[in-house]
């Protein structure tokens, strides 16, 4: 898979090393000489430009990336690089990073983004999912298609302990995707039985009753 990472800062510069050990094709684009740390990953291509520069993405081959990563710091350079990618060279996927949470509204379809990654949001997931038990967390939004990822800790008295996965009545679009246990992922067969302090990752279409799906989960609203 071929990827362009719009900003080479520390955030930029991650992302590229982390696709690039699982054998992706990265480069890097950034318009500040100083963001030029070729040496902290010499396996991807650079480029000195402009992201939100038709040339710029040009020179980038951007027509021929699988995958575009608006990853600046600057959330005006984010979206517009987003979508020059998908207007202009019909990039098949592009994720932006969303810096002030006042402009997440505006990272959609219409601005061509199909993932919008907000730092602080995850952050407040993540402070959410460590102190609540038995409520239901949301943990991502996939922009384009309005489906949820969701997460819950299963209370001890859960009505779905010692239930098998096969045996539950899930809500309609709703599908368990993963069960974590004692810090190790299982993924769930019908024959799998449910633990008290499982911890689901449930993947729910637009639209869901989350307040049926947490009484199903916990017996309570």
């Amino acid at each position: 898979m071929r990827v362009v990472i719009a900003g080479a800062g520390s955030v930029g510069r991650s992302i590229a090393r982390e696709l690039l050990s699982h054998d992706h094709e990265v480069m890097l684009v950034d318009r500040n000489p100083l963001a030029m740390r070729v040496a902290q990953v010499p396996e991807a291509d650079w480029l000195l430009a402009d992201a939100c520069e038709l040339s710029s993405l040009q020179d980038a081959d951007v027509e021929t990336a699988d995958v575009v990563v608006g990853a600046t710091g600057d959330d005006k350079v984010n979206l517009v690089f987003s979508l020059l990618c998908k207007t202009e060279f019909g990039v098949p996927r592009t994720v932006a990073r969303v810096n002030n949470p006042k402009n997440e509204w505006m990272f959609d379809g219409s601005w061509g983004v199909d993932v919008a990654v907000s730092t602080p949001r995850i952050m407040t997931a993540m402070v959410e999912e460590a102190v609540a038990v038995g409520d239901l967390v949301p943990i991502f939004t996939f922009r384009q298609s309005g489906s949820d990822i969701l997460e819950i800790t299963l209370p001890r008295d859960s009505p779905l302990i010692g239930t098998r996965v096969g045996q539950i009545d899930w809500l309609a679009d709703t599908a368990l995707s993963t069960i974590v246990r004692d810090g190790r992922p299982i993924v769930p067969s019908d024959d799998d039985t449910l633990e008290g302090h499982d911890e689901l990752l449930i993947v729910t279409g637009a639209g869901v009753d989350r307040a049926k799906l947490q009484r199903l989960l916990t017996g309570q609203a």
